[in-house]
């Protein structure tokens, strides 16, 4: 799964759960039955008592329905769920119509159902719903009963229309800014959690074909005795049998394929260049490792490793070949010419640094490279060239190097030189190869 197929995932549909919305509504009603009936009742203040309660037995109602017609753990459409929250704007209307308008302190519950939206629902569908219910606050400022009073607490106060407008505006403002808020960190928090679902599905991708090069290494070394024999065993044979007989050419042949199959055998083995085992290899032969695949695409790849030091021996850890495949990825799409990977170690760093000759990162973009699914017009764009990937290629990169031990920084070359620059650093303790368990991201990182 390349980087630019890790941007064009799509996000989630987003959905509702039914029993949560039935379970609000109980609430909801169980709210307004309680206030209607303190009102009437203990209050003795006149209101259209049985008007409030066919209202609230509406939506009584609808539950019971939803309840009988659909499963408790159905997910709603978003715009099931629309249609579901405009129908309790609409009750509430209903009911502040009954008992003053926007002068029963009540109204400001028109906020509910857009809260509710903006957290779980589309933005087109909230700003909908907050269209919707200011449109019935703006109806109740004109068009509803009269507010329920009682003689005993005096006479009906009368409210300035500046005071109406005031508490109108201020609904108005709450429906816009706290919806917005809400939806700001819902956005924030779902798109967290599809990037590193899809974190987890290339690692555990990676770690399975990690698995099938085991596998392939432990075969090879296997079978290497039984084809030596083999092959010892047709160089006799066609040594002694009749250059003339008929049965000369598939000895020979028979010797040639064994040979061949030694050869590919033997390329396996190179893996474990200079005699490190099979799940630790030396630096130079990890970066050339995640180099090769990206080397047929035009765009020249030159290794810089220390001369005449010996490289540390790297855990063969799919979150590190992963992570830094990813990035090379990324600088060869827009690289012009050339594309460097360089390796430093001391005593207590080891450090890679990609780097190459195309355009840079945007500047506006550089402090949120790793965020997942940037969206906005402005920071979608992720270079210079105006390329729009969402960043997701880049958030799974990051978080899995992370998971190692290392440390990611983002820059552009200095002028006159242009080009991105990406510096991947581990404490030498965390990336030196120790044992088995190394194989395991640092899940405390995560």
């Amino acid at each position: 799964m390349s980087a630019m197929d890790l941007d064009r995932l799509p996000m989630p549909r987003r959905n509702l759960r039914l029993d949560t919305l039935v379970r609000l509504r109980w609430l909801s009603i169980i709210g307004q039955t309680v206030a209607v009936l303190v009102v009437y009742f203990g209050l003795e203040f006149d209101l259209p008592i049985y008007a409030c309660l066919a209202a609230i037995v509406l939506s009584a109602w609808l539950n019971i329905a939803l309840r009988i017609r659909f499963q408790q753990a159905r997910r709603l459409e978003p715009s099931r769920a629309a249609w579901l929250l405009a129908f309790d704007i609409g009750q509430l209307g209903v009911l502040m119509y009954l008992t003053g308008g926007l002068d029963n302190p009540f109204s400001f519950f028109f906020l509910g159902p857009v809260l509710l939206s903006a957290t779980a629902l589309p933005a087109r569908m909230t700003m909908l719903l907050g269209l919707f219910a200011i449109a019935c606050m703006t109806m109740l400022i004109f068009f509803h009963e009269p507010l329920p009073w009682s003689e005993d607490y005096g006479p009906m106060p009368v409210l300035p229309n500046t005071y109406m407008l005031a508490v109108w505006f201020s609904i108005l403002l709450a429906i816009l800014f706290i919806s917005l808020y809400a939806w700001q960190v819902s956005e924030e928090s779902r798109q967290l959690v599809n990037a590193l679902a899809a974190t987890e599905l290339v690692l555990a991708r990676e770690q399975h074909i990690t698995q099938i090069d085991g596998l392939a290494a432990a075969a090879a070394h296997a079978l290497g005795t039984p084809l030596s024999t083999i092959t010892l065993i047709a160089s006799e044979l066609e040594r002694e049998i009749d250059p003339k007989s008929p049965h000369a050419d598939d000895v020979r042949l028979l010797r040639e394929q064994a040979q061949r199959c030694r050869d590919i055998l033997a390329k396996f083995n190179e893996l474990q260049a200079e005699g490190v085992p099979f799940d630790g290899l030396p630096l130079s032969s990890l970066l050339q490792e995640v180099a090769e695949p990206h080397r047929h695409f035009g765009i020249a790849i030159d290794v810089k490793m220390p001369p005449g030091q010996s490289s540390p021996v790297a855990p063969r850890n799919p979150a590190i070949l992963y992570g830094l495949g990813n990035l090379v990825e990324n600088a060869v799409d827009f690289a012009r010419e050339k594309v460097e990977i360089t390796a430093e170690w001391t005593a207590d760093t080891v450090s890679i640094v990609i780097s190459d000759d195309g355009p840079g990162f945007a500047p506006e973009i550089i402090s949120r490279i790793g965020e997942p699914y940037v969206r906005s017009r402005k920071l979608r764009r992720m270079y210079a060239t105006g390329d729009t990937g969402m960043g997701l290629g880049f958030f799974i990169a990051k978080t899995l190097l992370e998971r190692t031990g290392a440390k990611l920084t983002f820059v552009n070359k200095a002028f006159p030189e242009s080009g991105a620059v990406v510096a991947v650093r581990w404490p030498r303790e965390d990336f030196e190869f120790k044992g088995p368990s190394e194989l395991e991201p640092k899940a405390a990182n995560a």
